[in-house]
């Protein structure tokens, strides 16, 4: 991995080398800053005012270039207009031809506009982050807030690309009119749905909606995995991918995630009964369903360790762990027995193999299918934790095989038993490890000209251009002065959970605090909703499960509306703030102060809460992957393993929530476990709030 540094200056165009975000002198200033407020010779408000000075003149520099060009690409496309309305007039083949292909030199040549407006926008934001690491993370808010919204804001002009879209739109509808002279004489305009068979058009239109923050239902999707990507992923590391990647293996690891949520949410709406049949209180259902997640908060870390040797062995453990605790879960009732109960879903949390599943992905899947893969993680995920109460559902039986009994609390054991063995059998048949990656060292040529490498423009950049690749943090980069080249531990994987938090900002821990919120808030709905629709409704289990099913299916719907639609309209912290205020609104709405306590009220506030978690979860991961450190892309503690820590200590806060309360009775449960939800929404709202326009 080499330092941004060096990367800005081997992928700059050459002739435009003087018009770039002058990065190395501005970490030079940062560096400077920081020892004349050590040593007493300057004060914050000096500092402030210069470098925000130095900022709007580097900005300044990069826009009256931009819009140099702009011009220079306006003028030229006037001119090839004029040829085109001469060509209407007489049409003749062999000119249309060379008038497509000059309209695609000029496509060209705005695909090296937007990639160096990609490139500036990456620097002022590392920039900015590195200023705040030094100074308290206070400048970024001011700078932001002062610029971006300003009448005559020139931070708008690189951030969001404005003039850039007329130039955009002259050349696809000339490349479109010139397509269609061959037979059809309808515009673009009158048929938007019909793709343009044209690679430069494509190229452009994928660097648009990446400068734009438009995104599809895809990429939405795969954002809730938080795989994170590597920076600008060299041609060797697409290699290695491509060497390591085998179908069924990504096949095998897609269906271990998605038993594992059928097995983490099939006990759901018979986990009160169970417990009762035991002669526990219902409420303890709390703890047996918190098991798996107390188990999984150590397993996270294991699983994530051992995948950096072996990916096949870890999933065979898996297995066996998760086909030895749903057997033990089964044998409880005839065992009559809590504890072996407790002992068999602590099993079930020490088979989690989710962090094996996600960096199979990250480390072999190729970069150009991994956003595929990632939203088959999320689907797989997603299907899982419906079918795992609908299942339970139609598992309402009971009857005796020598002294072993099946009903509706002991086959959620026997049926996800059957299933996990039957996945290690096609587990041991199919997979196939990937070798091990093995450092090689491969200089780029240094001497090439950044501007022989267009094709890869062609092609369109493969990260989004400032969605991801430009917000990560720039820890990496060091502090160097005289070299761009920072030392290879300050640049490779976190190595301790220690290490892992200094890199922390605050805007992380704050995506990291609504994380933990919504997956509490959702823990709560979940556990405790055959405990209160029994009390309040006397709901049956197949009742609960067709609810909680119902919950489940809506994660597929609601983020094909969001992905494709609401997230091009607004900017994702607008999307974050609004989500968590209706998740608050939905739980205001569930406290029983009406008596008699409805089942409109408590499905309509359910269903408002769950949507408004499972909308806020895909934004939150996809500004995760924004603000978090590129060094927690890779090794065992990584971004993915962070953010599942913090969801799996959440649920686990949850479930011995519900027990808790359920010592003061049934009838305060249902208020009683809804307080601490209202409490941790109100105080990542305010967060939120105090970290927003660092989220710019």
């Amino acid at each position: 991995m080499v330092a941004f540094g060096k990367k800005l200056k081997e992928r700059q165009i050459q002739e435009w080398q003087g018009y770039y975000i002058n990065y190395k002198l501005m970490k030079k200033k940062v560096k400077q800053y920081a020892q004349q407020i050590e040593v007493g010779t300057q004060d914050r408000r000096y500092v402030l005012k210069d470098f925000s000075r130095m900022l709007d003149s580097q900005i300044e520099k990069i826009v009256l270039f931009l819009l140099e060009q702009q011009g220079l690409l306006a003028s030229r496309l006037s001119k090839l207009g004029e040829q085109h309305d001469d060509l209407v007039k007489q049409p003749d083949l062999s000119k249309i031809s060379e008038l497509r292909e000059a309209y695609r030199a000029v496509g060209q040549d705005l695909l090296k506009l937007l990639f160096f407006v990609e490139m500036n926008a990456i620097g002022l934001r590392k920039i900015l982050k590195k200023f705040d690491k030094r100074f308290g993370y206070r400048f970024t808010d001011y700078y932001v807030k002062t610029r971006a919204n300003h009448p005559y804001s020139q931070l708008q002009q690189v951030f969001k690309h404005v003039g850039l879209g007329a130039v955009v739109g002259a050349i696809s509808r000339n490349i479109g009119d010139l397509q269609d002279r061959q037979g059809s004489y309808l515009s673009i305009y009158d048929q938007p749905a019909l793709p343009l068979q044209d690679p430069i058009i494509d190229s452009i239109k994928a660097a648009v909606d990446r400068l734009t923050h438009s995104t599809n239902f895809l990429h939405f999707l795969g954002q809730h995995a938080l795989i994170m990507q590597e920076e600008f992923p060299s041609p060797v590391e697409e290699y290695v991918d491509n060497e390591r990647y085998h179908f069924m293996s990504l096949l095998l690891n897609l269906a271990n995630t998605f038993l594992y949520m059928v097995n983490t949410y099939i006990i759901v709406p018979t986990a009160d009964d169970y417990s009762m049949s035991l002669g526990a209180a219902a409420t303890v259902c709390g703890v047996v369903i918190g098991a798996m997640a107390v188990a999984q908060v150590f397993s996270s870390v294991y699983f994530s360790a051992w995948s950096n040797k072996s990916y096949f062995r870890p999933l065979v453990f898996s297995s066996l762990v998760l086909f030895l605790g749903n057997i033990l879960y089964a044998l409880a009732y005839d065992l009559d027995s809590i504890a072996v109960l407790l002992v068999g879903r602590l099993l079930c949390g020490l088979g989690s193999a989710r962090a094996v599943n996600r960096r199979y992905i990250s480390d072999c899947v190729p970069l150009k299918i991994r956003m595929q893969a990632s939203a088959g993680f999320v689907s797989a995920s997603a299907l899982g934790m419906a079918c795992g109460p609908a299942l339970a559902g139609l598992l309402q039986t009971n009857f005796k095989i020598y002294k072993l009994t099946f009903n509706e609390d002991t086959l959620p054991g026997w049926v996800m038993g059957m299933a996990w063995l039957i996945y290690l059998i096609w587990l041991w048949i199919s997979f196939r490890e990937p070798s091990l990656e093995t450092e090689t060292n491969i200089q780029p040529d240094s001497d090439a000209n950044p501007v022989e490498n267009n094709d890869a423009l062609e092609k369109g950049i493969t990260q989004p251009l400032l969605l991801k690749s430009g917000d990560k943090e720039d820890d990496e980069d060091g502090d160097l002065e005289e070299s761009e080249e920072a030392p290879e531990e300050s640049r490779a994987p976190v190595t301790s959970i220690r290490s892992a938090y200094k890199l922390l900002t605050p805007s992380v821990k704050v995506q990291l605090l609504i994380y933990f919120m919504l997956k509490f808030v959702m823990e709560i709905l979940l556990s405790e909703s055959s405990v209160i629709t029994t009390y309040y409704f006397n709901w049956s289990t197949s009742s609960v499960a067709i609810f909680l099913a119902c919950l489940g299916l809506t994660v597929l719907p609601v983020n094909i509306v969001v992905g494709s639609y609401i997230s091009n309209m607004f900017e994702d912290r607008q999307i974050l703030l609004a989500s968590e205020i209706m998740v608050c609104i939905g739980i205001l709405l569930s406290f029983n102060v009406i008596i008699p306590y409805s089942v409109p009220q408590y499905v309509c506030s359910g269903l408002i809460m769950f949507v408004s978690a499972e909308v806020l979860e895909g934004v939150n991961l996809s500004l995760l992957s924004r603000v978090m450190s590129s060094r927690l892309s890779r090794g065992t503690y990584n971004g993915g393993l962070l953010s599942t820590e913090a969801g799996t200590i959440a649920r686990v806060i949850a479930d011995a929530t519900i027990t808790v309360a359920g010592f003061l009775g049934e009838s305060t449960l249902l208020n009683i476990t809804l307080l601490p939800s209202l409490l941790i929404c109100i105080g990542s709202i305010i967060a939120t709030f105090l970290t927003y326009n660092s989220l710019y």
